[in-house]
């Protein structure tokens, strides 16, 4: 399932490349699953709307849309518009286009002529004769809309330091699974969490509760560090995920744990181990973290 910085690249590419242009029509396929709002209510509030913005929310791609009938142009400020629009909120009652990616969904931007690969479920005709397209072959993936939407948890990129450790010093989870509840904080998932308790020293079986401040504050930059680089690097490519271009990404050549059971660890040699947590797979090495 894509992360937090796989939803933010694609989500910065978006708005790079969509921001400004109107929505002229939509078209719906027919399976169910991924429509959680009823398709004439998507259908409703995308057509005639204008691109706002578009931003990540947690691992949710929010289209941020206004009123609007001008076509889209060459946006000369597009560089301004994509640092800020992560951080700018929409004004109150506008509409907003949700799209969740599950396991295998993708944004896609198209030209009309390209071909409509399998398992498309949305399409979004643009003025400026692009086209958006939603692809999930396994279906987990989910389009709605609403307004105001917020993130349940904290952000993990903004949150401070005191926050954070207030966040995690209480719980008597595991430490890996706090780490990606969506209640606490939006966004880490099963690699995130894993590549950033080994920077951290800790092992991911930890309770959360018996982590010293000195702990959580070094988990606390370790996540953020982690995820500003994969953000940097495109995020990680394990099976399906591509950018809004089809491009894929980098970080998984800088995975240190995850994915590496059985082999070296990068730092002291002792074979990286995996084991399960509540149904879900931790990494880590039994020698550098504690």
């Amino acid at each position: 399932m894509p992360e937090l910085p796989e939803v933010e690249t694609i989500a910065r590419g978006l708005h790079g490349r969509v921001a400004g242009d109107v929505i002229e029509s939509v078209w719906l396929g027919s399976k169910p699953e991924p429509l959680k709002s009823p398709a004439r209510e998507i259908v409703a509030a995308l057509e005639s709307k204008r691109i706002a913005g578009v931003r990540r929310v947690g691992k949710h791609i929010v289209f941020d849309l206004e009123n609007g009938t001008q076509s889209a142009s060459v946006k000369s400020n597009a560089k301004h518009k994509r640092a800020r629009a992560r951080k700018s909120a929409p004004a109150s009652g506008k509409a907003q286009w949700l799209v969740h990616l599950g396991m295998t969904g993708r944004m896609l931007v198209c030209s009309p002529g390209a071909e409509i690969e399998k398992h498309t479920h949305a399409i979004a005709r643009l003025a400026s004769g692009k086209e958006l397209r939603f692809v999930d072959p396994r279906r987990f993936g989910r389009l709605s809309v609403t307004h105001g939407f917020e993130a349940p948890g904290s952000e993990p990129l903004d949150v401070q330091l005191v926050q954070f450790v207030d966040i995690f010093c209480g719980r008597k989870t595991p430490i890996k699974s706090a780490l990606l509840n969506q209640k606490l904080l939006s966004g880490v998932g099963n690699i995130y969490a894993d590549e950033s308790l080994f920077r951290a020293g800790i092992r991911p079986r930890r309770r959360a509760a018996s982590l010293t401040r000195e702990q959580l504050g070094r988990l606390h930059q370790a996540v953020q560090e982690v995820l500003k680089e994969a953000i940097a690097l495109g995020g990680s490519s394990i099976s399906d995920y591509v950018d809004s271009d089809g491009e894929e990404g980098f970080f998984q050549l800088q995975h240190r744990v995850y994915g590496r059971e059985g082999e070296p660890c990068l730092v002291c040699g002792t074979p990286v181990k995996r084991i399960v947590i509540a149904g879900r797979s931790a990494h880590y090495c039994p020698k550098c973290q504690k």
